[in-house]
């Protein structure tokens, strides 16, 4: 019942606009040919002469100090530059043939390598505009150095540039520890390594003289010349050691075996008073041994079977 209603009132809405529309029709307020087709004049863009009349136009005659308004050709083109060029070019075609996904494209075409060169013409545009400006200001002799006594206030306090200076050692200190980490793991990984190289080619050795006794003993050898072989690299390998034995001997000697070195000449208050003598014998006398040497440790085993006679007695 509503939409009929609704209907019905569009429906005499739109007959009262006839009706209105006719009417003023026949007073003569409508007339034919009001509505006229617009027809869109087509402009020109590059309208050479139109352009050059608008820059004469908004152009200001002022000189060219207040302009700083430069055309030049690019500068010439520097060896590194070159370099980098050819070197990304190499790069590119290294990347066409190393995966078949990628579809060719000639250098001239390649978009990469025309953003690569359309970066290189601004560099060159640019260096040719700072010489050819710091010409014309000279010759207007305006100074485009700082003088000696130049003075300026800092825009940032030097709280502030205590902080970034603290933040750059920081972030030095990390990257030189991560490096120092690095470079351990790599030298434990190399350790490794070698350890198992020498392992491996010990097991061979020992696989090789073990076959060789095999065939000796089978009457395959009539000689036993390979044991004198193993001998010499036995008596070899024991001169290695001995080498790095008084070696690690010497850095003992050097700088000890650990633990706290600092203070163990430095007086007590019962050494002040008088009570005890801090000489260097007594100092070792612990064990109560002629000569102040320091009596040595029972070793591990001989430590448990003294506690278990003393749990047993």
């Amino acid at each position: 019942m509503m939409d009929f209603e609704m209907r019905s009132s569009d429906s005499e809405g739109y007959d009262e606009s006839d009706e209105e529309l006719q009417e003023a029709f026949a007073r003569g307020d409508l007339k034919p040919g009001l509505n006229i087709e617009l027809v869109k004049e087509k402009i020109d863009v590059n309208d050479i002469p139109r352009i050059l009349a608008k820059h004469e136009e908004i152009e200001l005659k002022l000189p060219w100090i207040e302009r700083l308004d430069m055309y030049n050709d690019l500068a010439p083109l520097a060896p590194e530059l070159a370099l980098q060029l050819e070197r990304h070019e190499q790069k590119r075609a290294n990347q066409f043939k190393g995966n078949a996904k990628i579809p060719y494209v000639r250098p001239e075409e390649d978009p990469v390598l025309n953003d690569f060169k359309r970066e290189m013409l601004f560099h060159r545009q640019a260096q040719a505009a700072v010489v050819e400006g710091i010409r014309r200001l000279h010759e207007l002799n305006i100074p485009t150095k700082r003088p000696d006594d130049y003075f300026a206030e800092m825009a940032k306090t030097d709280e502030h540039m205590q902080k970034v200076r603290a933040n750059l050692m920081a972030k030095e200190q990390g990257q030189a520890k991560s490096e120092r980490i690095r470079q351990i793991r790599e030298q434990r990984k190399m350790g490794k390594m070698l350890a198992k190289q020498t392992k491996v080619q010990r097991e061979m050795e020992k696989k090789e003289m073990l076959d060789q006794l095999k065939k000796f003993r089978k009457g395959k050898l009539k000689n036993l010349d390979f044991l004198e072989d193993t001998k010499a690299n036995a008596k070899a390998s024991a001169a290695s050691k001995k080498k790095s034995a008084a070696k690690r001997k010497a850095r003992d000697q050097h700088y000890g075996f650990g633990g706290k070195k600092r203070g163990l000449k430095r007086n007590t208050k019962a050494s002040s008073a008088g009570l005890e003598r801090n000489t260097k014998g007594l100092l070792g006398n612990k064990g109560g041994r002629k000569g102040g040497a320091a009596a040595k440790r029972p070793g591990k085993a001989r430590r448990q079977k003294n506690k278990a006679k003393a749990k047993g007695k």
